[in-house]
């Protein structure tokens, strides 16, 4: 497939609107847990709506660490060329959920993968695409479907790898809905491996300076951090779990952890955001869990 029909709508949220635009940041602060509050979030739509509006600016200001056909973990710059924490990649099938522009998938197709990137938000999908056109990098094309990770379009048992480097895990509040459906399209005996924010980040200032080394909350409070519109719809939403409730969410989802990894800064890598060397330096910015899907029975 080439063009436009490249990227494929399987998203049960419905069509990206006409104009992404979202209304004005009234609120910003933690909540309690869903459920626990009168009203309900549709992760999906907020997740969806939130990065249709903000693609082009997000990748504009993350263009030179992104990369069109990189491989990165995470803020720190670990690369899977250095990690390897997919394993040998030749002629295995791999899908990547949560892929935003697909330079980790680019990157892996370009080592002979038989590769699938897949998110929530077409603009992303279809700027990462445009950009490996107007750079010439990524030698090979690779498919793109636009798809809620909790509601996979792919047949039980189909894939060998399945990934996201920093995607999908924050963002939806049934983290246990993305493991079973992961488990789902997965081979008995294949791979899931994940990149998110360090749970201990979540009990620190998101301050790349001396700021954020000093530790403000509880690493136990499992608050999700929302940003409202004065009507009070969700703008934005992550969640955070400990490491415990990580582990946890695996093992019921009826995965055995085989590896963990907080990578440390790469030398020359420039700040992101909250990442920074100095943070770096002292603290885990990126939690890596690596999964394999045991056999059924």
């Amino acid at each position: 497939m080439r063009g436009k029909d490249q990227v494929n709508s399987s998203d049960p949220v419905g069509e990206a609107p006409d104009d992404p635009t979202l209304p004005a940041l009234a609120w910003a602060g933690y909540e309690e847990p869903p459920g626990s509050t009168e009203g309900t979030v549709d992760d999906a739509l907020t997740a969806r709506r939130w990065w249709d509006a903000n693609a082009t600016e997000y990748l504009a200001d993350h263009a030179t660490d992104l990369g069109v056909a990189d491989f990165t973990w995470g803020p720190e710059g670990l690369r899977e060329a250095d990690a390897r924490l997919l394993g040998d990649v030749r002629g295995r099938r791999i899908l990547e959920i949560g892929a935003g522009s697909a330079p980790c998938s680019a990157w892996l197709a370009d080592h002979g993968a038989e590769v699938i990137a897949s998110d929530i938000s077409h603009p992303m999908l279809a700027a990462g695409r445009a950009a490996r056109g107007r750079a010439k990098e990524g030698e090979v094309d690779i498919p793109l479907v636009q798809a809620d990770a909790r509601h996979l379009p792919f047949a039980a048992n189909t894939v060998d790898v399945v990934f996201t480097s920093y995607g999908v895990i924050p963002f939806v509040a049934d983290l246990g809905a993305v493991h079973r459906e992961v488990a789902r399209v997965l081979r008995p005996g294949g791979r899931w491996v994940f990149s998110t924010t360090h749970p201990v980040r979540w009990a620190f200032p998101d301050d790349p300076g001396p700021e954020g080394l000093t530790a403000r909350r509880s690493y136990y409070d499992d608050r999700p951090y929302r940003e409202r519109a004065e009507d009070g719809e969700a703008l934005y939403s992550e969640y955070h779990r400990t490491l415990e409730q990580h582990v946890a969410l695996l093992v019921a989802a009826g995965f055995a952890v085989v590896d963990l990894r907080e990578p440390r800064w790469q030398p020359g890598r420039r700040t992101w955001g909250g990442w920074s060397e100095l943070r770096g330096r002292t603290l885990p910015g990126t939690l890596i869990l690596s999964a394999r899907r045991l056999v059924d029975g």
